[in-house]
């Protein structure tokens, strides 16, 4: 795994632009392809490997966790246990998900957490770092089967009827996100509408969620997260499953970071895992203290030595998670040092491809670069 420096092409705004992807610049610097990352067919093996177990390890969690009634860790609401379990009973069509990595090539990559509710960070790991392969490296190859494998698993949504798809409407990325995602869909064969979910509404007579013009939501793709969604005051409409809702409830644990320490008590030693607990004397040497929920790097404590590393947010009202700190890949060419997180996207039960994320903290946040890769 190398990291090498580059020339950015001519006019990438404009092609990026084209494809759908507006924020490539969102807070200046978005889109960095003064770099590249470098991986050999080995290298791109073992993380697809990885990805793989690691997701399979996820799915027996989740049903250990129903099965030993473990959902007041995750600080799921009461009300929509009954949900969460028959969703997870039914097997409720999933979509995608995504890990975030810690690896510099060597050895196995580690788990940081699973995005596997709400996950962004689409349109630039798929269209858009695949245009620029083909300008950059055209004879050389990456890990990205995400656009086929996506248009593949919505030919698997196994229901009839309109797909709605939803998302806070003023964010940016998250519209450039959902549209791409509405496009697969759409390239899929299936009929699809788009609003905001502050559109949504409760139609009382028909006893359904509705749309803006009053069409009943059978289907809803949300790009919000279940923990805001079962917090909403119409959330107790949402109980029972007459809308069937991507991502399930059932990814409710699985996008929960109480999500570590179990996969830790089930498969304690496993290479791809850290040590994570419930309790923090638990934890020898170096560890990250994580909120159930977080986002976009909120409420991370990471404890290294002397030193302390905290980001703040709006989380940690649920509880808090102690995971054994994993040095991310460090890179320092003497402009712009960067630790490297890499996301590992999984496609139903499939590894579908990466993308690169640098920071100059070893916090990943909204700001964090994204950097193109390729293999050879």
């Amino acid at each position: 795994m190398e990291r090498i420096s580059l020339q950015p092409r001519s006019g990438w705004q404009q092609q990026f632009e084209q494809l759908g992807f507006s924020y490539h610049s969102i807070d200046g610097l978005y889109w960095d392809e003064r770099y590249a990352y470098r991986f050999t067919e080995q290298q791109i093996d073992v993380l697809e490997q990885a990805t793989e177990d690691l997701h399979q390890m996820c799915l027996q969690a989740v049903d250990h966790v129903l099965r030993h009634g473990m959902q007041e860790r995750f600080s799921i609401p009461p009300n929509f246990w009954q949900r969460v379990e028959q969703s997870w009973r039914e097997r409720e069509f999933s979509l995608y998900g995504r890990f975030d990595l810690s690896w510099n090539g060597q050895g196995a990559p580690k788990m940081l957490q699973y995005n596997a509710d709400t996950p962004t960070g689409l349109v630039e790991s798929s269209v858009a770092q695949w245009y620029w392969l083909q300008d950059v490296f055209p004879d050389a190859d990456q890990f990205n089967s995400i656009h086929e494998k996506l248009i593949a698993q919505w030919q698997r949504f196994p229901h009839k009827g309109m797909l709605h798809f939803a998302c806070i409407m003023q964010n940016e990325e998250d519209e450039g996100n959902l549209s791409y995602l509405r496009d697969t869909a759409i390239q899929a064969g299936l009929t699809t509408r788009q609003l905001c979910v502050e559109q949504i509404g409760w139609d009382a007579q028909r006893a359904r969620l509705v749309d803006d013009v009053d069409l009943v939501i059978d289907n809803l793709f949300k790009l919000y997260p279940w923990e805001w969604l079962s917090r909403e005051a119409f959330s107790t409409h949402l109980e029972q499953p007459d809308t069937r809702i991507i991502e399930p409830a059932w990814k409710m644990i699985l996008s929960n970071k109480a999500i570590l320490p179990v996969l830790w008590e089930l498969f304690p030693g496993h290479p791809n895992l850290l040590p994570a607990f419930f309790d923090r004397w638990r934890i020898q040497g170096d560890y990250v203290k994580k909120p159930l929920y977080s986002r976009e790097g909120e409420n991370i404590s990471i404890y290294r030595g002397s030193e302390v590393i905290h980001t703040d947010g709006e989380y940690g009202a649920e509880g808090y998670v102690y995971q054994a700190f994993a040095p991310q890949a460090f890179f320092d060419d003497g402009i712009t040092p960067a630790y490297t997180s890499i996301g590992s996207w999984v496609i139903g039960d499939q590894a579908a491809g990466i993308g690169i994320r640098e920071d100059a903290t070893l916090i990943t946040k909204n700001t964090s670069r994204f950097v193109p890769h390729y293999f050879e």
